[in-house]
């Protein structure tokens, strides 16, 4: 008789790559298959609020840059809210705002960047108010499960400096690792989040 599910032995473990961007990222790995590729615009042309851009590097434990990365964003829109059903204000959401999006690293520079709209705070599960940010799911070659992370703002000083997630962690130098730093290019504002996947600055990682 054949064993019950229980008892079946488990398969080895699998890499997300080198091969993720095929099925994920298709326009990207040389594939001409949709006139859009999924994911690219995350706030729509239309959302209020400051436009921004998001760029970085993910760094292995050595510090050189990956260059084979994926990562998917999820934030909410300018007023803080979220275009999912779980949201009470879903049906206020800015206008054409998907607050999701897909980016892919650089092949040659390991570069990395998104534009969107800079999401506002928002009432997390307990009732208590979540600073600014940007949730990020990251995979990649030799990375057996998906890692999770968020960007926050460290031009957002009071918001973060009470928001719960952020409180969680004690040391104050593994708070810095989550902070996008604000910068000016061509009167442009530029946020820089670098992604260090091992070492002494490694990003905190979230158990979600």
């Amino acid at each position: 008789m054949p064993q019950p599910l229980d008892y079946l032995k488990e398969t080895p473990s699998q890499t997300a790559g080198p091969y993720v961007h095929i099925g994920l990222a298709p326009g990207a790995a040389g594939f001409d298959i949709y006139a859009r590729e999924l994911g690219w615009d995350i706030a729509g042309p239309e959302a209020p609020g400051d436009r921004i851009r998001v760029e970085g590097l993910v760094h292995d434990g050595t510090g050189a840059p990956v260059k084979d990365v994926l990562i998917e964003v999820w934030q909410a829109d300018a007023n803080g809210i979220y275009p999912h059903p779980e949201d009470p204000r879903a049906q206020d959401v800015a206008k054409g705002f998907r607050g999701w999006g897909r980016v892919i690293t650089d092949f040659d520079t390991g570069l990395w960047g998104f534009d969107t709209v800079k999401p506002g705070p928002v009432k997390g599960r307990n009732g208590r108010m979540q600073a600014p940010h940007v949730s990020l799911w990251i995979v990649a070659r030799g990375i057996n499960l998906g890692l999770n992370t968020r960007i926050y703002f460290a031009d957002e000083e009071q918001a973060n400096a009470a928001d719960p997630v952020l409180n969680l962690i004690e040391q104050q130098h593994r708070r810095a690792t989550l902070l996008a730093r604000r910068e000016m290019r061509d009167g442009k504002p530029l946020y820089r989040f670098d992604i260090h996947l091992q070492g002494d600055n490694e990003t905190v990682f979230l158990d979600i």
